[in-house]
């Protein structure tokens, strides 16, 4: 069964960090761009951040709100894509969800075909 295992998320103050992962199980990310998305209570999913294969020449794309403040990495080893989230804010609250783009390039969220069950980050002020 292919899905992606996500952990990580929890309760921590304002200007604290989280790291977040999502691994894949029964099939491997090398050709994917990975993706991560957040929704926050009351709001639409967003976007946040995506990983572009290695086979592409694709800086990691953030959104402008954790733009400086958040790091996206992968490790094809190990299967596994990491969101380094530091400086965190409560408006960060949300539940964040890795998804994989098939295409590779992260050029769009709207094809993602495999979701994390989503973890909660919960940042108090």
């Amino acid at each position: 069964q292919e899905q992606l295992v996500q952990s990580g998320g929890g309760l921590v103050q304002s200007g604290e960090s989280l790291r977040l992962s999502c691994a894949a199980s029964g099939f491997t990310l090398e050709h994917y761009g990975i993706g991560w998305l957040r929704q926050a209570p009351g709001k639409e999913r967003e976007g946040i951040s995506c990983i572009s294969n290695s086979y592409s020449n694709g800086s990691p794309y953030y959104e402008d709100s954790v733009k400086g403040r958040f790091t996206i990495s992968r490790d094809d080893v190990k299967n596994t894509v990491y969101l380094q989230m530091n400086s965190l804010k409560p408006e960060d609250t949300a539940v964040y969800y890795c998804a994989t783009d098939p295409y590779g390039t992260c050029q769009g969220w709207d094809g993602m075909d495999h979701w994390g069950k989503g973890t909660l980050v919960t940042v108090s002020s």
